[in-house]
């Protein structure tokens, strides 16, 4: 799907979803938007897709454009992994200061094989230093999160199961979320076989983190805990005022860059913001579109 569709006369140039004549006029937010990725990307002259998806968790007004694009998820899928750990714990199937033996070793999802994760293509180098020792299960989660850690991720992935990481997604109603893996998998994703997000589907669980319906109170705050501490802040946070308190977790693989927050707006409530982005060759470009789509929806709220 390319990202702008070419609309009939008399209808706005805009993205899937987008209003045209004889329908009700578009809002201030949605003109902002829509200008925002019109001019980010060439006046429509590129073939990347970008999928948004965002709610005010006040008003309950939404802006949704290519929203049910699916996506390589890249490691937007460790906040499924986050909220199925949570949801284990409030079960009191785990505890967050359950020691986790640390290892670099984990099979295909292909064979069974096994394979190794390289520290130089981890967010998070340091916790290989722990392999043959523990690390609690909290420290892991918010590893995964804040520093994107893959070694961290795969870890907590074999300890909760990734089939039962979709299966509660499917419970918030993310019936396209699909986790299948962990991360570099190389048999897994040469075949074909990917973790899959739609921005839809993560506005949905974002919110459900945000609102509390997720899981228990405790739990729900210790995610937004530790989603405020994400270390990684080019996409979504930099399109903001400097200071203003971000719960968001990043995602990026050659060509695939995405970022999923919950802004918090002081003196106004807060909303759920989501942008996908597929094949930007370079990833300073995708960051700055995400930035100005994010600009333009704090501006036009």
């Amino acid at each position: 799907m390319r990202t702008f569709l070419a609309l009939a006369a008399g209808c706005a140039l805009a993205l899937s979803s987008s209003a045209c004549a004889g329908a009700p006029p578009r809002s201030a937010l949605a003109k902002r938007v829509d200008d925002a990725l019109w001019h980010s990307l060439g006046g429509g002259r590129s073939k990347a897709t970008v999928a948004v998806a965002y709610v005010d968790l006040g008003t309950g007004e939404t802006f949704l454009r290519n929203e049910r694009v699916r996506a390589h998820a890249a490691s937007t899928m460790k906040v499924p992994v986050m909220l199925a750990l949570f949801q284990a714990v409030d079960r009191r199937e785990l505890a967050l200061d359950r020691a986790i033996p640390v290892r670099n070793e984990f099979k295909s999802i292909v064979d069974g094989s096994p394979y190794t994760l390289d520290p130089k293509q981890d967010g998070d180098p340091e916790l290989y230093q722990a392999v043959g020792s523990t690390r609690t299960l909290d420290e892991l989660i918010r590893r995964m999160i804040d520093k994107s850690s893959n070694l961290a991720t795969n870890l907590l992935i074999d300890l909760i199961g990734a089939s039962r990481v979709t299966d509660e997604m499917r419970l918030l109603d993310a019936n396209e979320i699909q986790v299948l893996r962990g991360v570099e998998d190389q048999k897994a994703f040469d075949a074909g076989f990917n973790n899959i997000v739609t921005a839809y589907d993560l506005m949905l669980v974002m919110k459900a983190i945000a609102s509390g319906q997720s899981a228990s109170k405790a739990s729900n705050e210790r995610m937004v805990e530790i989603l405020k501490a994400q270390e990684f802040n080019e996409k979504i946070p930099a399109g903001l005022p400097p200071g203003t308190p971000v719960a968001h977790k990043t995602g990026d693989i050659t060509g695939v860059h995405h970022d999923a927050a919950i802004v918090y707006p002081p003196g106004k409530s807060p909303y759920v913001l989501v942008v996908l982005t597929t094949g930007f060759a370079d990833d300073k470009v995708a960051n700055g579109v995400i930035a100005a789509i994010s600009r333009a929806v704090w501006e036009g709220r």
